[in-house]
């Protein structure tokens, strides 16, 4: 599957009642080793970032949490903050209420966006096609 289906893919998990965390956990499935049940659970407190929109986007959450289980801890820190810095300016912010323009008015990136980006930002720091 390329990245690009893998970020549809995660976008149609965000349509099914999964938080963007868990949407991005699900089209990565095979990079955690982890089971459905186990990744619902993980991600189930990082929807609407953090459960307070003051939190990191879960869509990036998501990323950086499937980065760890890939590396096993081993330089998630790094890819992280990489993965961070690409999100940001593909999205304009990392903060949930930022990305959704609660103060301003005005949306930097919709979650559907924000969930594509994600697994595409993942998919080119892991090497993914």
């Amino acid at each position: 599957m390329t990245i690009e289906e893998r970020a549809e893919q995660a976008v149609a998990y965000k349509h099914k009642a999964c938080n963007c965390c868990q949407a991005v956990l699900f089209a990565l499935k095979d990079q955690t080793g982890l089971d459905d049940a186990q990744l619902l659970a993980m991600a189930s407190g990082f929807g609407s970032g953090m459960g307070s929109m003051e939190g990191s986007c879960g869509a990036l959450v998501g990323a950086a949490m499937a980065a760890g289980l890939r590396l096993n801890g081993s330089g998630t820190s790094r890819a992280a903050r990489q993965m961070s810095l690409a999100f940001k300016d593909a999205c304009g912010a990392v903060t949930c209420r930022e990305l959704k323009g609660v103060r301003t008015g005005r949306v930097l990136c919709a979650c559907d966006d924000c969930v594509r980006n994600a697994v595409r930002i993942y998919g080119k720091l892991m090497g993914l096609d």
